[in-house]
């Protein structure tokens, strides 16, 4: 320190110059920094109330700030997803309806089902009903014939019944299986009984023991014969 009380003078009024100095910049700075967290609270409130409205600024938006090219093509982006969820609506829309449209099908096949069985379950009934009413008749014949006097020739009523009742048959698509001596045997409508001695060629009928049934192509009963063995 200098022994000049002028001089010291001079040096105590730098140093408190320059400490008012340092204390007004750090104040400055506190003031700054004070401003800037205010700003920053301020500018994050307001992200959350826009995040919030959904009112803010778009991924697209925060990208062209700082890349234009990139911000076109996340804005691409964002419109493609859009679409996109649109049709998926659209589609999901759309299956709702067929599956809709599916169950009232089912349902109206199911009673398609009923009716054509109540149906078919009628016209059977009908049928069978239809033919009673004509077999009916022959019993009827059968019985006046029996009514008549034991020595009374009943031999043609018979045959007059038997021929009506044939007739039931055939108009039902019964065909009698009544095959003729010497014809082939055929494992499908015929039953064999036996194996007899006969002047038939081998293996060929012989002889009916009982006629058999057949109703649209279907065997109802096979006709009963016996085969030849041959002479």
């Amino acid at each position: 320190m200098s022994d000049d009380p002028a001089e010291s003078v001079t040096d105590a009024n730098a140093d408190a110059e320059t400490d008012a100095a340092s204390d007004a910049a750090a104040q400055t700075a506190e003031d700054a920094a004070t401003d800037a967290d205010g700003e920053a609270s301020s500018a994050e409130s307001a992200a959350e109330e826009s995040g919030a409205t959904g009112d803010g600024p778009t991924v697209a938006d925060r990208v062209a700030e700082y890349d234009d090219d990139l911000a076109a093509e996340v804005a691409a982006l964002e419109a493609r997803v859009d679409d996109l969820e649109a049709e998926r609506d659209e589609a999901e829309a759309a299956a709702e309806e067929l599956q809709s449209r599916l169950k009232r099908t089912q349902a109206d096949f199911q009673n398609y089902k009923k009716r054509a069985k109540k149906r078919q379950s009628q016209i059977k009934d009908r049928a069978t009903e239809d033919f009673v009413e004509r077999v009916v008749t022959v019993r009827d014949n059968l019985v006046r014939a029996l009514d008549q006097d034991e020595d009374a020739d009943i031999r043609g009523g018979l045959e007059s019944t038997l021929k009506e009742f044939d007739r039931i048959l055939e108009d039902e698509n019964v065909e009698i299986i009544d095959p003729e001596p010497g014809t082939d045997v055929d494992p499908n409508r015929h039953e064999v009984m036996m194996r007899v001695d006969s002047d038939q060629p081998a293996d060929t009928v012989a002889d009916v023991f009982q006629p058999g049934y057949e109703m649209a192509d279907k065997v109802i009963r096979a006709a009963q014969i016996t085969v030849s063995k041959g002479e």
